[in-house]
């Protein structure tokens, strides 16, 4: 082929309609589980801010109420987050996209289960995808009407080998390749900023503490205050890092797009049929894979 615009490759709309469902759900579950994390952490903050101060007004103090309403904010969000678990669904519906489009790549160039001249190969990626939507029963999905198997997916299969490699090289492990390095670089870039975000509260905790400590005129008050919210402040910064994993992901995705590089210079080379369904097979483990120990980090 003489460029990518001649090649039958699978775009996200290209996919089976199971995997816009899972798709869009996932996006949903993510949302929900992310506003939730911010929400209560912001919300932890704000009821230290509000308890290191005082208002005193016609015998109520108002930042106490205030901080007694901002844990009751934060308690409800945690019970609303246990209760409906979207961390879990999250995970799962992800789960679920991600099943489906390999195994939609694994039909389109002609991969194992599904190898090329199959006659029931029709037959078996239905039965899989019905398999994956039992396995994964509490999936919220939306209803969809694309096909099971798209025209694209059928004009790739019938194309020649060579043709298939070509789409299979540049439609999904350069792809992937490329997500996976922009994923990290991400990933980095934000480590980064919570690294520089805590030490900042550190270095105002340490000033205000210290200032308490050594009775500095007209601070002792403001120190005080300043020293509790640092805290609640860098407690809130590693709690939600944690929740982000900022780091390890990007040291795993760099990882993941070495591996991937290596894979992809191994399809690259002149394979049979049956070589070839056996690579792709291989490459496909390789990028699920990573997805799996996710996965399992979200749902214990």
């Amino acid at each position: 082929m003489s460029s990518t615009e001649q090649l039958p490759a699978l775009t996200p709309d290209d996919y089976p309609g199971l995997f816009q469902a899972a798709d869009a759900a996932a996006t949903r579950q993510q949302h929900v589980y992310i506003r939730a994390a911010r929400s209560r952490l912001v919300l932890v903050v704000a009821a230290a801010a509000f308890a290191a101060m005082t208002l005193p007004v016609d015998g109520t103090d108002l930042f106490a109420v205030g901080a007694a309403l901002a844990f009751v904010g934060a308690l409800v969000v945690e019970l609303a987050v246990i209760s409906t678990r979207p961390d879990r669904l999250w995970a799962e519906s992800r789960t679920l996209a991600t099943s489906v489009k390999t195994l939609s790549w694994r039909y389109a160039v002609g991969a194992a289960p599904f190898p090329a001249g199959s006659a029931r190969a029709d037959e078996r990626f239905a039965e899989r995808l019905r398999t994956l939507q039992q396995e994964l029963p509490d999936v919220p999905l939306s209803q969809h009407t694309a096909e099971t198997i798209t025209a694209r997916m059928r004009a790739l299969r019938a194309a020649s080998l060579a043709e298939r490699k070509e789409a299979y090289l540049i439609g999904r492990m350069l792809d992937q390749q490329d997500w996976y390095q922009t994923r990290a670089l991400h990933h980095q870039r934000r480590a980064r900023s919570f690294r520089t975000a805590m030490l900042v509260a550190e270095v105002v905790g340490v000033a205000g503490a210290l200032s308490e400590a050594l009775g500095i005129t007209g601070l002792t008050k403001a120190g005080a205050t300043a020293a509790a919210v640092a805290a609640a402040l860098v407690a809130a910064l590693a709690a939600w890092a944690a929740t982000r994993r900022h780091a390890a992901k990007a040291a795993t995705y760099h990882r993941v797009t070495r591996e991937l590089g290596a894979i992809r210079d191994g399809l690259d080379t002149d394979l049979d049929e049956q070589q070839w369904s056996a690579a792709v097979t291989d490459a496909e483990a390789a990028i699920t894979r990573e997805h799996a120990i996710w996965h399992a980090t979200r749902t214990t």
